[in-house]
């Protein structure tokens, strides 16, 4: 780690986090441009992730598949709309084997055209349906401007891909898995979202309707955490997904996709990191406690010896915990601004004097709400008090984004307004809903339409840019975005 830290928020926001990614040991620059390696650290963040949603996942119904990552072009020509979105970003194999292959293939940027025509194959009758399949994997999306976890050439992520009767059924499994996303951004990554549908001209291509959660970071731009897709029968009729309803008719099914990617790493970092560097979410973090003994050679192999104790009581209460006992050549001071830039919640310095008073100082990641950040506290009492200084910190740092959010946004009904309130956060405002002029308000601000919140209020009026009727019912969230 180095010792100079990191660029500070409000210095270069974009250059903190680029410096952070890599001093906290979450990341390393892949050898192609634009690909990442994630280091054990990174991983582990999104391995909690991935357990929480796949049990979700699991939990209500769905069967977990792997399909090829290799896909023939003409699977993604079959449905013009979709390879007209993704033309831009496909990397494409042409030459394999020592020969030019006879049809191109596209290395997998979603799964909708690959999974569509299996789904044809697997689907006979009502009684196969629903068919509910997720899959983990990497998919490839060739960028022009890569930042790690947010946007890099490769990625890893979560696809889900389900086949259903009737229009009902697929919206009702289209919003089980917005929920579900909304769920694991606030339980998890303690991350406060808005949810809601996107305006066609954000649609993903090839759905009737897209869903997603729209997290703040804290230079008040927009993330998109997850999205959630209603796709009609537009891939059912191009590759006949078709079933023999109870009349015996064949009848084209309706299909839903939704995913989560490990960008949702990189909006943990930007919704709680400050200018020591990371703060990670209790339940996201691969070591919840780090205990650091003080001390040299006599005094501090006692010092270890009481952290190892220590440690396996703590880890004995179900929490990832790490004893920072074999790096002798370090001080306690570099220690704790490494933990502190690894974003480490609860740090336990034990050192001569604490042992002699019986008691560990225990250091939050961040003061909470109380004013607490550091006490000490009597070493038996340490265990059984962990998880709950842990589940007060989850909270906090929920709160702390929630409260942050709610600062940066605000109702604008003039155009001045709102260029002033998108340049450091959200807007919400009335638009008429034509493509035309959001194109026209994200070339005169950078802002693009990020939600059509679900349960605002009903509001109409005058479009905020061009003064026509507002299309939506209700305030649409403006603002920059990742």
């Amino acid at each position: 780690m180095s010792r100079e830290g990191v660029t500070p928020q409000s210095e270069d926001f974009s250059a903190w986090y680029n410096e952070l990614v890599v001093q906290a040991k979450l990341v390393d620059r892949g050898p192609v441009r634009g690909t990442m390696v994630i280091r054990p650290y990174g991983y582990r963040v999104w391995e909690l992730l991935q357990a929480d949603l796949d049990r979700r996942i699991k939990d209500a119904g769905h069967d977990n598949a792997c399909f090829p990552m290799l896909i023939p072009e003409s699977y993604l020509k079959r449905e013009a709309e979709h390879v007209e979105g993704f033309s831009p970003e496909l990397a494409v194999v042409t030459h394999a084997g020592g020969k030019d292959l006879e049809e191109p293939l596209v290395v997998r940027p979603t799964s909708e055209t690959v999974i569509g025509e299996y789904m044809a194959k697997w689907i006979d009758s009502h009684r196969d349906l629903p068919l509910l399949l997720n899959q983990w994997a990497n998919v490839v999306r060739w960028e022009m401007r890569p930042r790690m976890f947010l946007r890099t050439t490769e990625f890893l992520w979560q696809e889900g891909h389900t086949a259903h009767i009737d229009e009902a059924d697929a919206m009702r499994e289209t919003m089980w898995a917005l929920d579900a996303y909304t769920a694991v951004a606030r339980d998890l990554a303690a991350m406060p979202v808005v949810a809601g549908e996107k305006t066609p001209g954000e649609r993903f291509a090839g759905a009737v309707r897209t869903y997603t959660i729209e997290g703040m970071m804290r230079d008040g731009r927009a993330l998109q955490a997850g999205t959630s897709h209603y796709l009609g029968t537009n891939f059912a009729k191009a590759f006949e997904i078709q079933y023999q309803d109870e009349a015996g008719a064949l009848t084209h099914a309706h299909t839903t996709s939704w995913g989560m990617s490990t960008r949702m790493i990189g909006g943990v970092i930007m919704t709680h990191g400050d200018d020591k560097g990371l703060v990670l979410p209790p339940r996201l973090a691969p070591y919840q406690v780090v205990i650091v003994p003080i001390g040299r050679k006599e005094q501090g192999e006692q010092t270890a010896a009481e952290a190892r104790r220590l440690g396996a009581a703590v880890k004995s209460m179900g929490i990832r915990v790490h004893v920072d006992d074999n790096r002798p050549q370090l001080s306690p001071g570099f220690k704790f601004n490494e933990w502190e830039m690894r974003g480490v919640p609860v740090r336990i310095e034990l050192g001569k004097r604490d042992l002699e008073a019986g008691v560990a100082t225990v250091v939050r990641r961040l003061p909470t709400a109380e004013g607490q950040g550091k006490e000490q506290i009597p070493l038996e009492k340490v265990p059984e008090l962990i998880p709950g200084i842990l589940a007060e910190f989850q909270a906090f740092l929920l709160a702390r984004a929630e409260a942050f959010r709610e600062e940066r946004t605000a109702d604008v009904d003039a155009w001045d307004a709102f260029t002033g309130q998108v340049a450091g956060g959200w807007a919400r405002a009335l638009h008429c809903g034509r493509t035309g002029c959001e194109d026209e308000i994200k070339a005169d601000t950078a802002a693009t339409p990020r939600v059509i919140p679900t349960g605002a209020p009903e509001e109409t009026g005058a479009c905020v840019k061009c003064g026509e009727p507002s299309a939506y019912g209700k305030r649409v969230v403006f603002g920059r975005s990742y």
